[in-house]
C-alpha cells in the first residue's frame, strides 16, 4: 500500500439529508438559541466549530458553550437518525463508480481509503449509511481510518490524526506526498496544504471549479464522473 486517500463527506461524497434541521433543533433545545444559523457559512468547518461560532454570535460565553457541547451532539445525532429515513442523503454523481474502483484497489492492498471530515464521527456514519456508502467503501465508518470533527475542533488538525490512525491500522507511515485530500471547499484544500499533502477539489458543493482552482487544489473536477482523470491523479 503506497497511497492514502482521505475524503470529505458533505458536498463531496453525499448531499441532502436532515443534518441542518437536526442541528438547528438541537441548538434550540440545549442552548435556547441557534444564533444566526440561517445565514451562517458551514462550508468546510467542523461541527463543534460551527456550533461555537453560532453561539458566540448569540452572546454565549465560552464556558457555557463548552459545557453544553456533549449534550448538543447527543441531541443532534438522535434527531438526525430519526429524520434520515424520511430525508435520506444521496451519493453525488460518479461517487459510487469511482469508489467501487478504489475499493477494488484497496482490497488488492495498493491504496488505503479513509475520511477527513468536520462531521462528528457518529454523524459521518449516519450520513454515509443513508447514502449506501458505509459498506463496503467505509465499513463501520466510526472506527475507520480517518479523522472527524469530534476529534478536534480545528480542521487543519485532522489530517495528522488520520495519519496516526492509518499507521495504527496498517503499520504504514505514509509520507505526506503520498496522501491525497479530496473535498469540495477551499478549507478542505487548505487542510491538505497545511501538511504538504496533495489535494483534489470537486465542484459538487457550494464552490465553483474556478474558486477551487484559486484555492490551490492540485486538480479540480466538476464531479466524480471524471473517473479516469481522478484515477490517474489518485494512483500515479
Amino acid at each position: 500500500m503506497n497511497r492514502l486517500l482521505l475524503f470529505d463527506i458533505d458536498g463531496t461524497l453525499v448531499a441532502g439529508g436532515p443534518a441542518k434541521e437536526a442541528f438547528h433543533e438541537a441548538l434550540l433545545a440545549v442552548f435556547g438559541t441557534a444564533g444566526p444559523i440561517e445565514s451562517w457559512d458551514f462550508s468546510g468547518k467542523t461541527d463543534p466549530q460551527i456550533a461555537r461560532e453560532l453561539l458566540v454570535e448569540a452572546g454565549l460565553d465560552a464556558e457555557r458553550i463548552t459545557a453544553g457541547l456533549d449534550g448538543l451532539f447527543e441531541h443532534y445525532l438522535k434527531g438526525m437518525e430519526a429524520r434520515l429515513p424520511a430525508v435520506p442523503t444521496r451519493a453525488l454523481p460518479g461517487v459510487v463508480s469511482l469508489m467501487a474502483e478504489l475499493d477494488r484497489r484497496s482490497r488488492a492492498g495498493t491504496v488505503g481509503l479513509g475520511l477527513v471530515t468536520g462531521n462528528h464521527v457518529r454523524g459521518a456514519a449516519l450520513k454515509l449509511g443513508s447514502a449506501g456508502l458505509d459498506t463496503p467503501f467505509f465499513p463501520a465508518s466510526g472506527e475507520s481510518v480517518g479523522a472527524f470533527g469530534s476529534d478536534h475542533e480545528e480542521r487543519n488538525e485532522l489530517p495528522a490524526i488520520a495519519l496516526q490512525r492509518a499507521k495504527r491500522s496498517w503499520r504504514i507511515d505514509f509520507e505526506a506526498d503520498n496522501v491525497v485530500i479530496i473535498g469540495d471547499t477551499p478549507r478542505d484544500v487548505a487542510c491538505g496544504q497545511a501538511h504538504g499533502m496533495r489535494t483534489i477539489g470537486v465542484a459538487t458543493g457550494g464552490f465553483s471549479a474556478t474558486e477551487l482552482e484559486r484555492s490551490g487544489a492540485d486538480i479540480v473536477v466538476e464531479d466524480f464522473s471524471e473517473t479516469e482523470r481522478m484515477l490517474r491523479f489518485l494512483l500515479d
